[in-house]
This record gives C-alpha cells, structure tokens and sequence, in this order.
C-alpha cells in the first residue's frame, strides 16, 4: 500500500482530528512511498529502530513517537541518532498515542481488558477524551490479592505496587500507561478499584483514603497490546506484512 494510504486509513481509524494530545499524532518521518512491511512498538527507541531496519520495514508504527510538548526543539543527541538512522534507511515513522488509547476496539485500554478477560469494558464518562479511562463489573467479587495475582499472571511480570483493600472488588477502572491521577475519577464513580500503568507519591494516599485497592502494572507492560492489535488489523485488511517487536521496559 502507498504511504499517503496508509496515512490517511489511520487517521480516520483512530479519529485523530477529535482529540487534543500532546504530540502530532500520525505521520511523523516521512520515508518511502511504498508499504510492504510494518514493524510495531511501544516506543521508538533505538532499539527498536534498528530491529525494523534489520527486518528491511517501509514503516514504524508506535505509540510513543517524537515531538512532545515541552520537549527541546533542537535534534541533537539521542534525538539526532534515531531521526538519522530513519532517514537514511528511508523509513516512514508513525505515532498514535491518545487516539490509541482510547479506540474502543484496537485501543490500549480496550486490548487490555481482553488480556485480563474483564467483560463489557464501559467508557468512564467523567473523563475526557472518552475512553482513556474505561471501567467494568466482573462476574464475581475478588479480593485485592487475587486480583493482583490474576493481573500479574496475565502480563507475566511482577506488579509494580499493589495497595490492597479489605472489602471485595467487583468494580473496577483503568487507565493503561501514566494515568495514575484518574483514582479520584474512578472513586468517584465507586469503583472498587484502579489500575494503571505508573504510579505518583499522591496515588498511594488517594487509594488509601477512598478505601480502593490500586495497582501499578507498568507503563509499557500495560500499554503493549494497542499498538500489536493495531498492526494486526492492518495486516488482515490491507496483507502487508507485519512484526510486533517488544522491546521490554521494566517501567
């Protein structure tokens, strides 16, 4: 496929021109014209970049890509590296990050509910954009410690915090990635308890203070199925080739 439609197909996916984010979503390096081969990550990192070029990839598609706000403008550096090693390998680089969190099928906060088999995810509607927090009732009531086991087991990898609760949890919200401050969203609501992928200093005290249980899963462990569904879909619609790499990150 062109790049310009593939650019174009995953603008309109993801509903970019809806959302406010903190970096431009969608083409971000400009490569080559034509798409055989589409390598997927968490992050461009070097790493990763290195890994697609190796697989001989047209095309990067991420979740964190460059340009940040606040971020310094100048290419210098680490930044200089990686932009380089793009260019010279004619490589276009995409990069989703809020408009994939929140897709209700292909997002990060939807993937994860099936990772962990949470059923009927509901957007938790206090919270804008809708669907960067999402929030269910689960069969049964379980207790803090089982639900941390059960979240560990399905990520394979420890937990970074687990603040349990001595009541039972049968409501539950989320937020993958850094959203540790919608706790007092998902309080509010009464849910029972809230994951996410980073934690703060103040989200201790908010989970204990509200009577929630809370886990910290890992901002990347929480965020890599968005960005594997995403290649995945493209793969199926289109038949371009596709390589899901993770590049482990113990944050």
């Amino acid at each position: 496929m062109r790049r310009t439609e593939l650019q174009q197909y995953l603008n309109e996916l993801l509903q970019v021109e809806r959302i406010r984010d903190y970096c431009p979503n969608g083409l971000q390096i400009e490569g080559r014209q034509q798409i055989y081969t589409i390598v997927t990550g968490v992050t461009a990192n070097q790493a990763l970049i290195d890994k697609a070029i190796a697989l001989n990839a047209d095309a990067i598609l991420v979740h964190h890509g460059y340009f940040w706000k606040n971020e310094p403008e100048i290419i210098t550096g680490m930044k200089q590296r990686r932009i380089k090693a793009l260019l010279q390998a004619d490589m276009n680089l995409f990069a989703y990050h809020l408009p994939l969190d929140v897709h209700p099928e292909l997002g990060n906060n939807a993937q994860l509910a099936k990772v962990f088999g949470w059923p009927q995810p509901q957007v938790l509607a206090s919270v804008e954009p809708q669907g960067v927090v999402m929030h269910c009732e689960l069969p049964e009531p379980v207790t803090s410690q089982q639900l941390g086991t059960h979240i560990s087991a399905c990520l394979s990898r420890a937990l970074t915090v687990r603040i349990d609760s001595p009541q039972p949890i049968q409501r539950i919200a989320w937020c993958t990635g850094g959203g540790q401050g919608f706790i007092d969203q998902a309080a509010v609501a009464g849910c029972d308890a809230f994951l996410s992928g980073e934690i703060s200093e103040q989200t201790t005290h908010s989970a204990v203070e509200q009577g929630m249980a809370y886990f910290a899963a890992g901002h990347h462990a929480t965020e890599r199925y968005g960005i594997k569904a995403l290649g995945e879909h493209l793969a199926e619609k289109f038949g371009v080739t596709h390589h899901f790499i993770d590049i482990d990150n113990p944050a």
